[in-house]
């Protein structure tokens, strides 16, 4: 056993980013409670290390603490202005510091004072603004006087879901809504980055070049996204690894090809040097009018780490430059490891480099090579598929069944032909030659049939259950434990065995978890009741509460896109019975007052749910406040609201 001890030291560099991140992610999604607990667990671990001289533990203590630490520290520091309550028809003044295009509508990201929200903060505050159409006369820079509609961001809908309340403070967004009306006061002739890209796109006129170039993940249709991902390619619309691995190919490619021309140069250095150094350059400058979101910025880093590995002459792809870009990534913003961005490309380049790493091609026919590299798009795609599922189920809910056949035909075509066309015609759009983007938008017309036809096989989405915390942590251990335990002479598949038992783990705590059958917004305004398996809402509608009907309907199994039935009351009171419990909800103001005092006199009503605050000493333990859900047993569980991010005024 030691020597198979001493044989996992050398991995040890490893498992630091993943301890760091899990003490980061325990921070941010975890309650105060819990994370006290934690902290006071691995505090324990640090303790028991020294007295017993184990270093490792007591490090990985000290990872854990310095990862939950950091987010800590982290989120005080940037201290976004927030609002707490809608603000209607309220003026404000500011910069146009960005502008997002979708196909329906432009967004502004306004820098105003942070008094205009009635925030104590010194910051300015950063407003989203939808103004409907896209509109002409407003360019980055640009000082605009506006009456506007706020409303702040909304908080997770449930326990372990999607927080959008905390997304939006980590990325600087202090509210969101729309313009009523607006006046341009300054034309302040922005420059930077971001006004290259709003000049790119006012002449290039195409999602394409929006979405593939400069970023602008919502540019594609939101019923072609669908499609897109259910053919199992979705990843294209976000700038990550495979735009930046193209582009880097490209850059190399042409100055490679101009060096080797220039005697001068390759008598003193290989010519891939200076390729090397000049393609940097190039994809420096496309990260930055790509946006720099986290896949982006992730795939640059590791490109950087090739770069150099290049130049020096040293393996270019390991594990331990993954780790160092992973470590680098969180010190810039330790919430990347909530993302979705983040998490797919990492786990997709660690499954990679560990499948490839042990691989070699010794084919040396032309027919031998060619199926080689068919086996090896089909590996590579299998591989990413895999390392990837638990996040793809956890965030998205759905697994895109035929992934494999579309990464296979439609992928090609991306490389091949649509990026290169858009890159160029993004370029030439400047002196007005467009025709390389409508050729590239007859292409893409072309691959999009295809992946429809690749969508609509039966079976091409399967709605997939929520997946826990416990069960997500089990599973990426499982996932660490192949990758990362060394094979010995005593185990010499137990990186396999153990790797596999956690993963089974989650599974199974993954199925057996159970889903809840009432769910309460925050203020109540919406709940949901579950009747033979399927959501009845109080509404059809809920403008306050949009991201509710959709978090709810995924962990009770449905699609977001199947009907619900609304469920009116019976005299204002809706009573719903469960097997194990009985609850009462009143949405308005006279059934309630009418009804009050006999719920809480009735023994057979477990508890109340009321839109409006009720005070009412002798039955104050059936009344639920807040944002909940309750499961069959009856067990209710609160959604966090006690964050930085989402605690009321104090």
């Amino acid at each position: 056993m030691k020597q198979w001890l001493r044989a996992q030291y050398q991995n040890a560099f490893l498992w630091v980013p993943f301890i760091m991140a899990l003490g980061a992610a325990a921070y941010f999604s975890a309650s105060n409670i819990t994370c006290a607990i934690s902290a006071t667990a691995a505090a324990t671990a640090v303790a028991i290390g020294i007295i017993r001289h184990n270093k490792y533990v007591a490090r990985a203590g000290a990872i854990f603490l310095f990862g939950m630490a950091y987010a800590l520290l982290y989120t005080h520091i940037i201290a976004t202005p927030r609002i707490y309550y809608p603000m209607r028809g309220v003026e404000i003044e500011g910069r146009v510091e960005q502008i997002d295009y979708t196909p329906d509508k432009t967004r502004l990201f306004i820098s105003i004072p942070a008094e205009q929200i009635k925030s104590t903060s010194r910051k300015n505050a950063t407003v989203r603004l939808n103004v409907g159409e896209e509109v002409a006369d407003i360019a980055i820079g640009d000082r605009i006087r506006a009456e506007a509609s706020l409303f702040p961001p909304a908080p997770s809908y449930a326990p372990e879901t999607f927080d959008y309340a905390r997304w939006a403070y980590f990325n600087g967004l202090s509210a969101t809504g729309f313009i009523a009306d607006y006046t341009v006061t300054a034309r302040a002739g922005g420059g930077g980055f971001n006004a290259l890209r709003d000049y790119l796109h006012n002449r290039a006129q195409s999602f394409l070049a929006d979405t593939l170039v400069l970023g602008y993940k919502n540019s594609i249709p939101r019923d072609e996204s669908a499609i897109w991902t259910a053919a199992g390619i979705g990843h294209v619309w976000s700038i990550s690894g495979f735009h930046m691995t193209l582009v880097s190919g490209w850059l190399f490619a042409i100055f490679f090809c101009i060096f080797r021309m220039i005697p001068y140069i390759t008598r003193r250095v290989p010519a891939r040097i200076p390729a090397l150094c000049c393609a940097w350059v190039g994809l420096l400058f496309y990260l930055m009018i790509s946006g720099m979101n986290v896949a982006t910025i992730r795939a640059f880093l590791m490109t950087t780490l090739v770069f150099a590995a290049f130049i020096i002459g040293r393996n270019a792809l390991s594990m331990r430059n993954i780790c160092i870009a992973f470590c680098i990534i969180f010190i810039i913003n330790p919430y990347y490891v909530m993302q979705p961005g983040f998490q797919l490309s990492f786990s997709a380049i660690f499954g990679l480099i560990w499948f490839w790493s042990s691989r070699k091609s010794n084919r040396t026919t032309r027919i031998g090579k060619i199926g080689y590299a068919i086996y090896a798009a089909a590996a590579t795609s299998l591989v990413a598929t895999i390392f990837t599922a638990p996040f793809v189920t956890a965030h998205f809910y759905l697994m895109p069944t035929y992934g494999l056949i579309g990464n296979l035909v439609l992928l090609p075509v991306f490389s091949f032909a649509v990026m290169p066309l858009v890159v160029v015609g993004t370029i030439t759009a400047t002196v007005g030659w467009n025709w390389p983007l409508g050729i590239a938008d007859a292409l893409y017309a072309k691959t999009l049939a295809l992946a429809r036809g690749i969508s609509e096989i039966p079976y091409a989405n399967i709605v997939m259950p929520h997946v826990p915390n416990s069960a997500m942590v089990l599973i990426i251990i499982g996932f660490l434990c192949i990758m990362f335990i060394r094979r010995t002479d005593l185990g010499h598949r137990i990186n396999y065995l153990f790797g596999g038992l956690l993963i089974v783990a989650g599974i199974i705590v993954t199925a057996t978890n159970p889903r809840p059958v009432f769910y309460a917004a925050p203020d109540h305004g919406l709940v949901a009741f579950s009747y033979d398996g399927k959501l009845e809402f109080s509404k059809a509608k809920s403008s306050g509460h949009m991201f509710a009907f959709e978090t709810w309907k995924q962990l009770n199994g449905e699609s977001p896109d199947t009907p619900n039935k609304r469920r009116a009351p019976t005299r204002g009171v809706w009573t719903y019975d469960a097997d194990n419990f009985r609850l009462a909800y009143i949405q308005k103001f006279v059934p309630l007052s009418r009804e009050i005092n006999a719920l809480c006199r009735d023994d057979g009503i477990d508890y109340i749910v009321s839109y409006f605050d009720i005070r009412a000493p002798k039955c104050a333990h059936k009344i639920l406040r807040g944002g909940f859900v309750i499961y069959p047993s009856g067990r209710v569980r609160m959604n966090s609201a006690t964050r930085p991010w989402n605690s009321p005024r104090p």
